[in-house]
């Protein structure tokens, strides 16, 4: 089974993602072939250049070829992505300051992405 996962609840990453999802990605027990995974709100932070779980995790991804996308709008707001809030959902907000191989995005971004390497189910945390 093939699987997507959006972080979208407080502290999402912080729990779910650090202490469970990556280290079993780590290991090769997940169970499930990871397609990508979309960040939204503070769940950004843990993707920041230099912080020990989003380099493992960018490195895991780069492995496994899974799709990492932060929510355009989200980071233009923390200040974690060059562009305009006029420029959500088009494409062309940049990240910045973000891991290796992090994309910023909106929905249409998300699906096309994914469009290569679709899930068969997409889970929210």
């Amino acid at each position: 089974m093939k699987v997507a996962y959006i972080f979208a609840t407080n502290n999402a990453c912080t729990f779910k993602l650090s202490t469970m999802i990556l280290p079993q990605l780590e290991q090769g027990i997940h169970g499930a072939e990871v397609a990508g995974m979309m960040f939204f709100d503070d769940n950004l932070y843990l993707l920041r250049e230099g912080d020990e779980i989003g380099e493992r995790l960018a490195r895991v991804a780069k492995d496994k070829g899974i799709l990492l996308m932060v929510c355009d709008q989200c980071a233009v707001r923390r200040g974690l992505a060059e562009g305009s809030f006029d420029m959500c959902g088009t494409g062309s907000v940049r990240p910045k300051g973000l891991v290796e191989g992090v994309q910023a995005g909106c929905f249409p971004q998300l699906y096309a992405a994914l469009s290569g390497n679709p899930p068969d189910q997409v889970i929210t945390l």
